[in-house]
């Protein structure tokens, strides 16, 4: 058995989807088990002064280019979506509250897809239908699901702890105790994994 990788991630960072989508091949070298932990981007933002790569233009054109640039290296389709920024406080509330239910990775990979894979308008409830279908959700059961008191609690522990242990942004990665931030650093993370 391999180590352990903790992928800490959110819906609404295009670097995220990057990472989650090149992480299977990193697995199956190494032996890795993944351990997804959704956290709140915006929160983890607040709370460190951070903020979003894409409130900078020239920052945000050149990291849309390398996203592009390793998107097409790994075979990862990978399109903008229109309607970014899209508040992901109810996708990442979804992430939290399945965490312990079967059908967490169905709506990781449905929800992930639909932002980045084949672009919806995920804050509109017409457009998040059929991606909660997808994951085997009903809307009625989502909203339910994400109104829960412990769910809300889930996901903001999860985005406390991570701004505890150096998280500022997404994906933030821990193999034991080193931190790796950014999809671009997968290579460290695959070292850390096969060390």
């Amino acid at each position: 058995m391999g180590k352990t990788l903790e992928f800490l991630f959110d819906f609404g960072s295009p670097a995220s989807y990057i990472a989650y989508k090149r992480l299977p091949p990193i697995v199956a070298r190494t032996g890795a088990l993944v351990d997804y932990v959704p956290m709140l981007l915006g929160g983890v933002f607040k709370v460190t002064g951070n903020a979003s790569p894409a409130e900078i233009p020239a920052k945000g054109r050149w990291m849309n280019a390398g996203l592009a640039r390793f998107a097409k290296r790994d075979g990862v389709v990978f399109n903008r979506n229109p309607y970014f920024p899209i508040n992901t406080l109810h996708l990442m509330r979804g992430a939290a509250g399945l965490l312990d239910d079967g059908r967490f990775m169905a709506y990781v990979e449905a929800v992930f897809d639909a932002m980045w894979k084949d672009p919806r308008n995920l804050g509109d409830p017409a457009e998040l239908a059929p991606v909660l279908a997808r994951a085997g959700l009903t809307p009625d059961e989502f909203q339910a699901l994400i109104a829960r008191e412990d769910v809300k609690a889930r996901l903001k522990a999860a985005t406390e702890q991570a701004v505890e242990r150096g998280a500022f942004g997404a994906p933030t990665m821990f193999v034991g105790g080193e931190m790796f931030f950014g999809q671009d650093r997968l290579d460290f993370v695959e070292e850390a994994l096969a060390a």
